[in-house]
């Protein structure tokens, strides 16, 4: 019996060596988790990043119409705001981000003179269109006044702007239909 007692002493230290190579296994398994899950975590704020540049040249571009169309040379000079490059602030440094620019120039593709029926009095922006035809028709009867043609026209316009960002390399462009009100004579200056 003593012999067994002696085979079952020398027995765990031969399991000692099994162990050992498990949890090199399980430790091995557990630093490819790892690294997966940075690489993972990698291309995930990448994605994130990608979707800020696009935000921001987004930002600037929409910035950038907005900019033209509150302008007056807008529609009296499309050409001329077209040529000009409009660098856009993003984090409030005090330094250009993003640049964007009109390309191609603003386009006039209609225009429509509006109807003195169409006008309302009361309305500060109609008012100018209604002065200038009171006067002119003076003396005529009121329906005649109300199919005629007031001194204002309605202009459609295309803008479109392209937004670049040289950092991230993000490339945005917007278009934006706009409708202007004005008086015939600027109107036909503006679009052909």
């Amino acid at each position: 019996m003593k012999t067994v007692s002696c085979a079952l002493r020398n027995r765990p230290h031969a399991q000692r060596g099994l162990t050992l190579l498990v949890a090199l296994v399980v430790l091995a398994a557990l630093g490819l988790l790892a690294a997966w899950g940075l690489k993972a975590g990698g291309a995930n704020m990448r994605v994130v990043g990608n979707m800020q540049a696009r935000q921001q040249a987004l930002s600037a571009a929409q910035s950038a119409l907005e900019s033209t169309i509150s302008s007056a040379q807008f529609s009296q000079q499309p050409a001329t705001v077209a040529a000009q490059p409009i660098a856009v602030d993003i984090d409030g440094d005090g330094v250009a981000d993003i640049t964007a620019r009109l390309s191609p120039a603003p386009a006039c593709y209609r225009v429509r003179i509006v109807s003195l029926s169409e006008l309302d009095a009361a309305s500060a922006a109609d008012r100018p269109c209604l002065r200038s035809n009171a006067m002119n028709s003076a003396g005529i009867e009121n329906s005649t006044v109300s199919s005629a043609d007031s001194l204002c026209a309605d202009s459609e316009w295309n803008v479109r702007a392209v937004a670049s960002d040289a950092t991230t390399g993000a490339l945005v462009s917007i278009n934006q239909g706009v409708s202007l009100r004005g008086l015939v004579t600027d109107t036909s200056n503006g679009c052909p």
